[in-house]
């Protein structure tokens, strides 16, 4: 009697050969990363006295979100412990993801915890438990204990609720912090004013270097897509998939990330449907579908209200497609609107202020100040940088579940 599973699941799948390439976490070979020679060359310059154990320039990288910033100062940091290595110099690197360790104290403790060997050192970092001061006391035990050099990569910086651990970090060798071992900051934001909002001092030891990652053109969407095409079974991509993607992707936006987001469920398009070969068809469907999985995944667990905030955005920018941006007041007319017809009381004009900012943290929509004069005073415009229909079709749909 034949095994009741066997038609219950594939064996082989016909359309990917190895998926893992088109994730957003994998980290690709030299050879995949393309388009960011310039800017790999230039970081690369920056940390160079880390090979020898002298101390790396502290950088500060910005771009817009899929501009390839945390992948190259990824390897250019892997390259560099190798490197070291080959030196006699015992070099590593930390990644913190800001976005998610957004306190001094949670920072601190994923730098040491990472950099850590309690083998060698005996010093135990738990995930909570202890003062800031105390994580930050290990640390430098630690860093003394085992290296020579150590890059620190602060991705999404500006998330940091605030500029504390920038000052501790730029500042430990010249504070006598630690003594034996160099250390080297590399900041990423998306933001090009984070800047501006800067604590002074620290703006004087942490930019050193400063860069900009442009926008991947169409040309370089194109060969990131291409270096990956090997994701799928030979034979199996149709010969316009990519092109049609990069230009969709470039005209839009110029993020990898999303590019290879579309290539990637334009294959599970193909698959769901038992087409053969991925078609230029299917990539926008996949495009539809990706910046929708995006956006429900950032609004996942919000509040109701947060929600009505947000629909009322979507509502303004789709009946107002020429202009750019709502004020405070506009918007919350329309949430109040929507919190009638859901039969539900709405929240203190302040409380919808507090809303938006939330939303401008996650980079759902964009705040804008302005200056109407001495009749008017200053005011906020806000403006979705995701699709409106894309919020829409996701916030009725969390309604109706």
């Amino acid at each position: 009697m034949p095994n009741a599973s066997d038609d219950l699941f594939t064996r082989e799948d016909p359309i990917f050969a190895n998926k893992e390439l088109l994730e957003i976490n994998h980290l690709p070979g030299e050879g995949r990363i393309v388009g960011r020679d310039d800017e790999i060359s230039d970081l690369a310059t920056a940390v160079n006295p880390a090979i020898f154990g002298q101390s790396p320039s502290n950088v500060l990288i910005y771009g817009k979100t899929g501009t390839g910033k945390s992948l190259c100062a990824k390897y250019v940091s892997q390259r560099l412990v190798e490197t070291a290595e080959e030196e006699g110099v015992k070099a590593t690197f930390a990644y913190v993801d800001c976005a998610q360790d957004t306190t001094e104290t949670q920072a601190v403790q994923t730098i040491a915890d990472s950099v850590n060997d309690t083998a060698i050192t005996g010093i135990k970092v738990p995930d909570k438990g202890l003062s800031t001061s105390t994580y930050y006391k290990r640390l430098w035990r630690i860093l003394d204990s085992l290296y020579d050099v150590v890059l620190i990569i602060l991705d999404e910086i500006d998330k940091l609720s605030d500029d504390d651990i920038l000052m501790q970090l730029s500042r430990a060798g010249e504070a006598g912090k630690i003594a034996g071992c160099k250390l080297g900051v590399i900041g990423i934001s998306n933001k090009i004013q984070y800047k501006d909002r800067m604590d002074e001092r620290v703006k004087s030891s942490l930019c050193e270097r400063e860069f900009v990652f442009p926008p991947y053109d169409a040309n370089q969407l194109r060969d990131i897509m291409d270096a990956r095409s090997d994701a799928f079974r030979d034979g199996v991509l149709d010969p316009s998939t990519i092109p049609r993607a990069a230009a969709l992707a470039a005209r839009e936006h110029g993020d990898a990330r999303k590019a290879i987001d579309i290539l990637r469920y334009a294959g599970e398009i193909a698959q769901s449907m038992g087409a053969s070969t991925v078609r230029e068809n299917f990539v926008t469907q996949a495009r539809q579908r990706a910046e929708t999985d995006r956006f429900r995944e950032l609004i996942r667990g919000s509040t109701p209200h947060s929600r009505y905030v947000l629909q009322a955005l979507a509502i303004l920018s789709l009946s107002n497609q020429q202009q750019d941006g709502f004020r405070t007041s506009r918007v919350y007319e329309v949430y109040e609107n929507i919190c009638r017809q859901q039969g539900s009381d709405s929240l203190s004009l302040r409380r919808v202020r507090d809303l938006l900012k939330e939303h401008a943290f996650l980079d759902i929509i964009e705040q804008s100040k302005h200056s109407g004069g001495s009749a008017e005073g200053s005011y906020t415009k806000h403006q979705l940088l995701e699709d409106p229909d894309v919020v829409k079709d996701v916030l009725t749909e969390n309604a109706d579940t």
